[in-house]
C-alpha cells in the first residue's frame, strides 16, 4: 500500500505547457499511460519496514495524511513539466491518506504486517519471480517470507491486510481512469495548437478517433466527403447492457471511486488557474481524505444476492448518470468534427442515431429461475418511469430557458393566441403528459406487486406517453419552431440534446431482450402436442417439426388458449412459465421489448418455435428472432441452419428481409479453446454473411462478448472490429456490454465520451479500410490449428479425469458463489460438472489463480507443431501479414503477460490434495511454460509484449499488490476448507471475498 513514496527521476519527454496558453496545465505527455504511477522499482507504495527485505532503493518514511495534498509542490525544476508526474503525485497523495486511514481504525501493528508483506513481494518480483534459476535461492527465500507473514495472520488480521490491498488497487484505478481523460485533453489541447489550422479540436486525432480516422479516410484518396458522410448518418452501434455477474466492487464504493476522480478533476482546475487560494485547494484536499476514510470504513461486500430488479436497476443506472449527458455532448463533438473535416453541410442530421442501449437485465431468464414474467413486466415499467423522470426534468429546464413570446403559427395554434410565452405553455401540457405517464407506470406496477389502490383514479393510455414517436413529433414541432423564427441557436442547445436522447433511448430507457435457452420452448411445444393429442413434438424429426410448424404459422387457428393451460396440471410449471413469458410479451407496449434471443440453438425449428408461441400469444409485433450460436458445433452448422429458414416462404414473409443472428464468444472458447473458438467465429460469420447475401437478406450480427480475453474480449476495441471477416458488420454492430466494462467504459462522462468516440471510428474505418480475406493456404493452415489446439484443449479439459478435481481444489470455484454479485445460478445445472459451468465462474476462477488456462490452453501447442513443420514459414507469413490471426495471438501473448505459474503452483501446494490431481498441475505449468515460448517464437519477440510499454509498466506496478493478494488467498482459502468454527468460518468468508475483489481489482477484470 502506498503510504509514503520517493520517486527517484524518471526521464521522460518534457513539453512545456506554458508554450500552450490555451488548455490547462494539467494534461498528459502524448501516448504516456496513466498506468506510468511508478518507476519499475522506485515508485510504488509502501509501508514502514519491518522485514529483512528493507535494503531497496526507496525512501520509506510515513507521511501523515494531515500534510497530504494534491496541490504540493515537490517536483524538481526539470520535472516541472512532466504531466506524468502529476499521476504519481496522485498516487502518492492517496496512497499516504489510506495508510493514515488504516493505522487510525486498524492500527499501526496491521500497518506494518501489510507492509512486511508487499516488501517480500518486491524481494520475489526483484530476484526473477521464479523464472529465473540464478536467482533462485534469494527467490524462494523472499516468497516464503511472503508466505509465513500470511501463516502469522489471525484470521480477522488475514481479512483486515486483504482490505488493504484490494482498497490501494482500487483507489489506483480511480486515478488511472481520471489520467487517461487527463491525457485526452492535454492531446486534444496539443492538437488546436500545432498545425496552426482552425480546427474544432472536438476530438483527439488519433488512429481510434473520429477525428484520426475521419481526416484520413478523406485524405487517403478513395473516399469522397459525400461516401464518409452517408456511412455515419446510416451505421449505428447498439450496446447491451448485460447482467453478467463481473462487477466485484459495491455500487456505494463505485460512487466513492467517482468521487475521487471528481475531485482529481477539481484539483486539476484549480492547478490551471495558477495561484488559488489555500481554502479552496482544501476543500478538495478534504474531500478526497474523506472519500478515502468512507471508503475504508465502508462494507466492500454484498451480504445477499440482488433480486432481478434490483440488478437492473443497479447496471442500467449509468444511463442516468452518465450516459443521458454523455451522448449528447458525444454528438455535439462528432458533429464539429464532420464540419471541420468535411465540410459546413455535412453537418449530423437530426435523425440520426449512431447509438442505441439495450439491456437483458431482468429479460434474460436462460438458465436464471428468479426471471419471472412479472419481473420482466416490472423492469419494463421501471425502466418507463425513469426515462420519463428524465425527460420531464430535461423538459422542465428547456421551459425555464424559454422565455421568448415569437413561435412558428403552427405551435401558436396548439398553445392559443393568449399564451404570453408560447413555448412554456406547450412544454406544460408535456410535462402534465409525463407526469400522467410516470403515474400510470405506477399503478401498473402496484397492480403486479398485489398493492393495488382502489381509490386510485384510472388513467387513460390515451392521456399518456407510449412510443417514442408520439413525444418525439412534439419536440420537433417546437425544435423547427425556434428555427423558423430565427432562434437556431437556441434550437440547437437544450432541445437538440433531448431529440438526441429520444432517438438512443425512447420512452423506455433500456428495452429489454428476451433470452431463453431452446429446450424450453421445445418443452412448451411438446406439452401442447401432447394436449391437442398430437403426439410428441420432442420426439418428431427435424423435418416433421418444420412442416408442423409452417403448417401453424400459415393457420389462423389459435393452437392454445391462455386458458387451456393457465391452471392445468397437465401442463408442468416450467411449461406454464414459458407460455406466460409470451403472454407478457403480448401485453408489453411499443418499444419496452427489443428482440428474443434463443440460447444453445442448433436447428430451423428452434427459430420457428419462438415465432409460432409468439403469434399463438397474440403478440401483434412479434419481437426479432435471434439464434445464439454458442458451442463450436453449432458455429459450424449456424450457416446451413440460416439457410434451411431463408428458403422457407412462411419465415420469409414475416422477417421483412432482415435477420439479426447472434455470435457466442464465451461458451465457444470454453467449449473448445481460444484458438479453436475464435476461427469458427470467423468462419461462421462468413459463411453466414455468404448466405445472407445470397438471398437477399439484409444480415446484422450480435457479437456476445465479456470483458476478458477468454470470452472474446478485448482492451483494443478499434482493433478487435477491424479484426472481423470483412463484409461481416457493414456499419451494423450490436454487442454485449457487461459487468467490470460497464463501469470502466461508461462511469464517467469523459471516459463514456471516448469510449462512443471509439465505437464510432472504428465502424466508420471498418467499412472503408481494405483488408486481407484469409488465402486458401492461410485457410488450410487455421485449420489445422484449430484442430491441433482443440484436441490439445480438450484432452485436458475434457478428457483427463484428474481435472476436475484439480480445477476444483486449485482455484475457489467453489466459493465464488458466495460473492453475490449477480441474481442467476453459477450453473445452468445445479448438479451438472465442469460442462454446466457458466462461462462467467469458468473464466473468474482461472484469473484469481493467474494461471489464465481458458485463453491459452491449447494454442502453444498448436503453434508449436505447425512452426515445426514445413508450414513454419507459411505460419510466419501469415502472423506478419494477416491482422485478425495477429491480433488472436497478441492478445494470447498478453494473458501469458499477465500470467503466473508460479503463483498457480503456490494454490497447488497448499489447496490440492490428490496426488494425481497434483500431477496434472505441474504437466499443465509445463505446458504453459511450452506455449510461452512457441507464442514467443511465432511474433520474434524476446520478452512479453515487448512494444507495448504501457502493459509492462501496468504489470511492474501491480504484480506486487496482487502477488500478496493471491498468498493471502490461498491461506484464507487452505483456512476456509479446514474449519469447523461458524463464527471464524464466517470471517474467512468475508476475507476470502475480500481477496477476491482485490485480484479482480489489481488484474483489471475478473470475467
Amino acid at each position: 500500500i502506498n503510504l509514503s513514496i520517493t520517486f527517484k527521476t524518471i526521464k521522460m519527454r518534457a513539453i512545456n505547457i506554458r508554450r500552450l496558453p490555451s488548455i490547462r496545465r494539467h494534461a498528459i505527455v502524448g501516448n504516456k499511460s496513466m498506468s506510468q504511477l511508478f518507476n519499475s522499482t522506485s515508485c510504488r507504495p509502501s509501508f514502514t519496514p519491518v522485514s529483512a527485505y528493507t535494503k531497496t532503493n526507496f525512501n520509506l518514511r510515513f507521511q501523515s495524511s494531515l500534510s497530504a495534498s494534491l496541490f504540493q509542490e515537490d517536483r524538481s525544476a526539470t520535472e516541472h513539466n512532466d504531466l506524468d508526474k502529476q499521476l504519481r503525485s496522485d498516487v502518492k497523495t492517496m496512497g499516504s491518506i489510506l495508510g493514515d486511514t488504516i493505522q487510525h481504525f486498524a492500527g499501526r501493528e496491521i500497518f506494518d504486517k501489510v507492509e512486511s508483506l508487499r516488501l517480500a513481494a518486491k524481494a520475489w518480483r526483484d530476484n526473477g519471480a521464479g523464472r529465473d534459476e540464478t536467482q533462485k535461492e534469494s527467490c524462494d527465500a523472499a516468497f516464503k517470507s511472503m508466505c509465513d507473514t500470511a501463516a502469522s495472520l489471525s484470521n480477522q488480521e488475514l481479512k483486515t491486510v486483504a482490505r488493504a490491498f484490494a482498497h490501494f488497487c482500487a483507489i489506483a484505478n480511480a486515478a488511472e481512469f481520471h489520467h487517461r481523460c487527463r491525457r485526452n485533453e492535454y492531446r486534444l489541447a496539443l492538437h488546436a495548437t500545432s498545425d496552426g489550422k482552425d480546427t474544432s479540436s472536438a476530438m483527439i486525432p488519433a488512429e481510434d478517433s473520429c477525428g484520426g480516422v475521419l481526416p484520413q479516410l478523406l485524405n487517403g484518396g478513395d473516399m469522397s466527403a459525400e461516401q464518409i458522410y452517408e456511412t455515419l448518418c446510416t451505421q449505428q452501434v447498439e450496446l447491451v447492457l448485460t447482467a453478467h455477474p463481473t462487477e466485484v466492487n459495491r455500487r456505494t464504493l463505485l460512487d466513492k471511486h467517482r468521487r475521487i476522480q471528481q475531485l482529481l478533476t477539481e484539483a486539476d482546475d484549480l492547478r490551471s488557474k495558477g495561484a488559488v487560494p489555500n481554502f479552496e485547494k482544501k476543500l478538495v484536499d478534504d474531500g478526497l481524505k474523506r472519500e478515502i476514510g468512507l471508503i475504508w470504513q465502508s462494507d466492500e461486500l454484498y451480504r445477499r444476492k440482488p433480486s432481478v430488479q434490483e440488478e437492473a436497476e443497479r447496471g442500467t443506472l449509468v444511463v442516468e448518470t452518465v450516459l443521458w449527458d454523455a451522448l449528447p455532448s458525444f454528438l455535439r463533438k462528432l458533429d464539429a468534427v464532420m464540419i471541420d473535416t468535411l465540410g459546413e453541410q455535412y453537418s449530423l442530421p437530426l435523425g440520426a442515431a449512431p447509438f442505441k442501449f439495450s439491456s437483458w437485465m431482468g429479460g434474460d431468464r436462460d438458465g436464471n429461475p428468479n426471471v419471472t414474467p412479472d419481473v420482466t413486466r416490472e423492469v419494463c415499467l421501471r425502466n418507463r418511469i425513469r426515462a420519463a423522470t428524465l425527460l420531464k426534468k430535461d423538459l422542465g429546464e428547456i421551459a425555464g430557458r424559454l422565455s421568448t413570446t415569437f413561435c412558428s403559427d403552427e405551435l401558436r395554434e396548439k398553445v392559443g393566441e393568449n399564451a404570453r410565452a408560447p413555448y412554456r405553455a406547450y412544454i406544460s401540457s408535456m410535462i402534465e403528459k409525463l407526469a400522467l405517464t410516470i403515474e400510470w407506470a405506477e399503478q401498473e406496477l402496484n397492480d403486479i406487486q398485489g398493492n393495488h389502490q382502489p381509490l386510485e383514479k384510472s388513467i387513460d393510455v390515451e392521456d399518456i406517453y407510449l412510443t417514442k414517436k408520439q413525444l418525439l413529433d412534439e419536440v420537433l414541432l417546437m425544435y423547427h419552431s425556434l428555427n423558423d423564427t430565427g432562434n437556431k441557436l437556441t434550437a440547437e442547445g437544450k432541445v437538440l440534446d433531448l431529440i438526441r436522447n429520444l432517438n438512443a433511448f425512447g420512452l423506455t430507457l433500456c428495452p429489454l431482450d428476451v433470452r431463453q435457452e431452446s429446450t424450453r420452448h421445445t418443452e412448451a411445444l411438446d406439452a401442447i402436442t401432447k394436449y391437442l393429442g398430437l403426439g410428441s413434438y420432442a420426439e418428431w424429426d427435424e423435418a416433421t417439426k418444420l412442416s408442423w410448424l409452417q403448417a401453424e404459422l400459415s393457420s389462423k387457428r389459435p393452437l392454445v388458449r391462455v386458458s387451456d393451460w393457465k391452471n392445468n396440471d397437465v401442463f408442468s410449471d416450467t411449461v406454464k412459465d414459458t407460455l406466460d413469458t409470451f403472454q407478457m410479451i403480448s401485453e408489453q407496449h411499443s418499444d419496452s421489448l427489443n428482440a428474443y434471443v434463443i440460447s444453445q440453438a442448433t436447428t430451423a425449428s428452434d427459430v420457428l418455435a419462438v415465432l409460432l408461441l409468439q403469434i399463438d400469444a397474440g403478440v401483434e409485433s412479434p419481437l426479432r428472432v435471434v439464434p445464439l450460436f454458442e458451442t463450436l458445433d453449432d458455429l459450424n452448422g449456424a450457416a446451413e441452419t440460416m439457410k434451411t429458414l431463408f428458403t422457407l416462404p412462411v419465415y420469409r414473409a414475416r422477417i421483412g428481409g432482415e435477420q439479426e443472428v447472434m455470435i457466442g464468444y464465451s461458451d465457444s472458447a470454453k467449449d473448445a479453446g481460444r484458438l479453436a473458438a475464435s476461427w469458427a467465429q470467423y468462419e461462421t460469420q462468413e459463411a453466414l454473411a455468404s448466405v445472407a447475401k445470397e438471398h437477399d437478406v439484409d444480415l446484422v450480427f450480435f457479437h456476445g462478448k465479456g470483458g476478458t480475453v477468454g470470452r472474446g474480449g478485448n482492451p483494443a476495441t478499434f482493433k478487435a472490429i477491424l479484426a472481423h471477416a470483412p463484409n461481416t458488420i457493414n456499419g451494423r454492430f450490436r454487442v454485449t456490454e457487461q459487468g467490470e466494462m460497464i463501469y470502466q467504459n461508461f462511469g464517467h462522462v469523459d471516459r463514456a465520451q471516448r469510449t462512443l468516440d471509439i465505437y464510432t471510428a472504428a465502424i466508420c474505418a471498418e467499412k472503408h479500410t481494405e483488408r486481407p480475406s484469409p488465402t486458401a493456404e492461410w485457410r488450410k493452415l487455421m485449420n489445422k490449428l484449430s484442430d491441433i489446439s482443440c484436441s490439445a484443449y480438450r484432452q485436458i479439459v475434457r478428457e483427463d479425469e484428474r481435472f476436475v478435481p484439480y480445477f476444483r481444489s486449485a482455484t475457489p470455484e467453489l466459493e465464488l458463489s458466495a460473492l453475490n454479485i449477480g441474481s442467476r445460478p453459477a450453473k445452468r445445472n445445479a448438479s451438472g460438472g465442469v460442462e454446466s459451468l457458466r462461462a462467467i465462474p469458468w473464466i473468474f476462477a482461472w484469473t484469481q489463480t493467474r494461471l489464465n488456462l481458458p485463453t491459452w490452453l491449447g494454442v502453444g501447442e498448436a503453434i508449436r507443431e505447425v512452426l515445426r513443420s514445413e508450414d513454419g514459414n507459411e505460419l510466419r507469413s501469415m502472423y506478419n501479414e494477416w491482422g485478425s490471426f495477429r491480433t488472436t495471438v497478441d492478445l494470447v501473448e498478453m494473458v501469458l503477460a499477465k500470467s503466473e505459474p508460479s503463483i498457480a503452483k503456490h494454490y497447488e501446494d497448499v489447496l490440492v490434495k490428490d496426488e494425481k490431481a497434483k500431477e496434472l498441475g505441474y504437466a499443465i505449468r509445463k505446458i504453459h511454460g511450452e506455449t510461452e515460448s512457441a507464442v514467443l517464437d511465432l511474433a520474434n519477440h524476446k520478452n512479453f509484449c515487448e512494444t507495448n510499454d504501457l502493459l509492462q509498466r501496468v504489470l511492474q506496478v501491480r504484480n506486487p499488490y496482487v502477488d500478496c493478494s493471491n498468498v493471502l488467498q490461498a491461506e484464507i482459502l487452505k483456512r476456509l476448507r479446514e474449519c469447523e468454527s461458524e463464527e471464524e468460518e464466517a470471517i474467512l468468508k468475508d476475507a476470502l471475498l475480500v481477496s477476491i475483489t482485490g485480484i479482480a481489482n489489481g488484474m483489471g477484470n475478473t470475467g
